[in-house]
């Protein structure tokens, strides 16, 4: 696999690992995941009760994402970069509001603000690498385009 070869694609690749590796957890060890978000563990569940169910499919969900991050960062998908800025400050938004409703436990506020710093972080790593390679477009541009592909752009 690629390494990221820009600050935007270095902050997808982390959150990507994160996911995956928060998503095996899950899979593996569904008790850690539930103690690190802030859930209560129960000996037992009642039937009916498909926590155990969602906890698998939110573990595979974040598994997958992990490995969609890091296929997008090893590609350098800039336009994933900026969807991920903005989906990620709506996922912030909506835990928010999960906790402040008291749905979910005060510590599962971490989840929300880890969601918002990775989108902030991304944002803040796509401005820079916007702002590092300007020297080299005004040149291009100055110069006329280097290819085809410049003069379309």
């Amino acid at each position: 696999m690629k390494l990221p070869r820009s600050a935007a694609g270095w902050t997808v690749a982390i959150f990507g690992l994160l996911a995956l590796v928060v998503g095996a957890v899950g899979l593996v060890w569904p008790e850690a995941l539930l103690r690190l978000l802030g859930f209560e563990v129960l000996e037992s569940r009642a039937p009916g009760d498909y926590t155990g169910t969602f906890l698998t499919a939110s573990s595979m969900a974040s598994f997958n994402m992990g490995v969609y991050y890091l296929l997008a960062s090893a590609t350098e998908w800039r336009a994933f970069y900026r969807f991920t800025v903005v989906f990620r400050l709506v996922t912030f938004t909506v835990f928010s509001i999960v906790v402040l409703a008291d749905a979910a436990p005060g510590r599962f506020f971490g989840v929300a603000a880890w969601e918002a710093l990775g989108a902030l972080a991304t944002a803040v790593g796509l401005w820079w690498d916007r702002r590092s390679a300007l020297p080299v477009a005004a040149v291009s541009s100055s110069a006329g385009p280097a290819s085809t592909a410049d003069a379309v752009r």
